[in-house]
């Protein structure tokens, strides 16, 4: 197996991953923007992305909060931009896309992947507001080691 290099290397080895796969590595897409979130249901929500020993219920009540938090925070968006604000919504939509329940998980668009863009997203709107969130790593770089490590590519 090749380490992953490039989008089309991100979304080949997603494809590959059952949902349960796909949920903890998005789980650890929205841990890498995690200092975006302002909502401590949303951390709950990450932590419990990331956990192998999930119900279907915790699962359920973590993205029900992701997604509330997700919709609550859409209403800033398109006013006077406050990127911040906006970098919370992204973090938290990467998260709720890792927790999306199966019936709305399609072929074409894995939790994973969606959870990438949307912590991209986050980044994105966190560099627009400060320079202090400029990295010498890009996010699809972290994204790529973070898959790297989880698939044991090393």
């Amino acid at each position: 197996m090749a380490k992953i290099i490039s989008d089309h290397d991100l979304r080949d080895a997603l494809n590959g991953l059952n949902l349960d796969q796909q949920r903890r590595l998005g789980g650890h897409f929205a841990k890498s923007v995690e200092r975006l979130v302002t909502a401590e249901r949303v951390h709950r929500a990450i932590a419990t992305a990331l956990r192998e020993d999930c119900t279907p219920e915790e699962l359920d009540d973590a993205y029900r909060a992701a997604k509330a938090h997700v919709t609550h925070s859409y209403t800033d968006c398109g006013k006077e931009t406050d990127w911040l604000a906006q970098a919370d919504h992204f973090a938290a939509a990467a998260v709720a896309a890792a927790l999306a329940p199966e019936t709305l998980v399609t072929e074409r668009q894995s939790r994973a992947w969606k959870a990438a863009v949307q912590a991209r997203m986050a980044i994105n709107c966190a560099m627009l507001e400060s320079a202090d969130a400029l990295d010498d790593v890009t996010e699809a770089q972290r994204q790529y080691a973070i898959a790297n490590a989880f698939l044991g590519r090393g």
